[in-house]
């Protein structure tokens, strides 16, 4: 409800009506709506987005990006789940009320810019990426490309057109690595 809906679309009827329970089964599992939210998203961190996880173990800087980006697509365009990101789609935009929301999911999303770039900066000490590379902004620009096909993916684009896309920023990453070397 909470993908399909962000956290301010998701009502508690909509909430306790999906998981089958009433709203004091809700509160004494959950406490309350946001408590139920954050829960959420760290399921979804857990299972959804192991992927990312997983790409940041592969060997060299180019494959985590590879990895990364393309299981991405897989991701945001899996049959049978929404459409799209839940850290992206979850909440970007809440009332006044609710901008701890927004808060929440921002701090989110950096937090895995932030383990991308401890990853470059790896690859960095390991002689994988050039000792000058700027590990924060091939970061920025690997997330900035897979939110970007959050967005897109819950506008509708398929999952081909993604991965063109995809393969195009995969070449820009590649082609910088390679010209920061020199």
């Amino acid at each position: 409800m909470f993908w399909r809906h962000g956290y301010e679309g998701a009502s508690l009827d909509d909430l306790t009506r999906a998981m089958g329970i009433n709203r004091p089964s809700l509160y004494a599992a959950f406490g309350n709506k946001e408590q139920l939210f954050r829960a959420a998203v760290a399921r979804y961190a857990e299972v959804d987005m192991a992927y990312a996880r997983e790409a940041l173990a592969e060997p060299t800087a180019a494959q985590v990006a590879t990895s990364l980006l393309r299981r991405n697509v897989e991701a945001v365009t899996r049959p049978g789940q929404p459409a799209g990101c839940l850290t992206v789609q979850g909440g970007t935009a809440c009332s006044a009320g609710n901008e701890a929301i927004a808060e929440f999911l921002a701090a989110s999303r950096l937090a895995g810019e932030r383990e991308l770039a401890e990853r470059f900066a790896r690859a960095v000490a390991d002689g994988d990426l050039p000792a000058d590379a700027d590990t924060a902004g091939l970061a920025r620009f690997v997330m900035m490309v897979a939110e970007g096909n959050a967005v897109h993916a819950a506008a509708g684009v398929s999952a081909e057109q993604l991965l063109a896309a995809t393969e195009i920023a995969l070449s820009v990453f590649l082609t910088h690595e390679a010209s920061v070397r020199g």
